[in-house]
């Protein structure tokens, strides 16, 4: 049977650049690493792009979600060669359940306040929308605070838009339902308030530890990060 696969799917604002250090890391043990794009343009397409690049592994895949990157496995988990999940930071949606709606559930975090709103012209795959981004003057204290500066400079100038239309797309699956998964709140987390992070990993019957990290656990604490994957790992068959 084919070693597993570790899948690290980034969430918004970000690209697959900001799990360098656990790839690294993780190459490093001779774990065999997918890091696709994700197109962050809605909840089902980003889904539906990332389970595209699932099906192009050779057994079985740990699947890993970093912030949206949780809600987009919570629905993509559903492939049939995911054989566990790890959220970081990350949203565990129940069925018919969106962003909004569970982060509604809670105080707001400082994340909505820095957001900007800019609006993105249609193209043949999708409709004319707005993009968020977060204002790169809040993207230290919101996002990063535990990482170095410079990185988060250049960070906060690169950030890869998330279509606001995400937050309202109800999840049609819930993938934890029957996969067994594991979930990292961050306790420093000023993007994703840690209880919300708590709730949904509660509700999962997830596995879960805690950190006490900023929004970007996987810039901050790569080695732990990469640390858990390879304790769950050794759970796959």
């Amino acid at each position: 049977m084919p070693r597993p696969t570790v899948a690290l799917v980034h969430g918004a604002f970000a690209d697959a650049s900001t799990y360098a250090p656990v790839t690294r890391a993780l190459l490093d043990r001779d774990v065999s690493v997918l890091a696709p794009a994700v197109p962050n343009r809605g909840l089902v397409s980003d889904a539906d792009s990332v389970r595209t690049a699932l099906a192009t592994v050779d057994g079985p895949v740990l699947l890993v979600g970093h912030s949206y990157g949780g809600a987009v496995i919570t629905v993509a988990g559903d492939a049939p060669n995911v054989a566990a999940m790890l959220y970081l930071a990350g949203y565990a949606l129940a069925e018919g359940e969106s962003l909004a709606e569970m982060q509604g559930q809670f105080p707001d975090s400082d994340l909505g306040a820095a957001l900007v709103q800019r609006p993105f012209p249609a193209t043949a795959s999708h409709p004319a929308g707005v993009d968020v981004t977060v204002d790169p003057r809040r993207f230290l204290p919101v996002v990063a605070a535990d990482v170095d500066p410079r990185l988060v400079e250049v960070l906060a100038v690169s950030q890869r838009p998330l279509a606001a239309g995400a937050f309202t797309e109800p999840a049609p699956v819930a993938a934890w339902r029957t996969k067994p998964s594991w979930g990292v709140v961050c306790t420093s987390d000023h993007a994703i308030n840690p209880d919300v992070q708590r709730f949904g990993y509660q509700r999962a019957n997830a596995t879960i530890s805690e950190i006490d990290a900023s929004h970007l656990v996987t810039l901050s604490h790569p080695r732990e990060v990469a640390d858990l994957i390879v304790e769950i790992l050794a759970t796959i068959d």
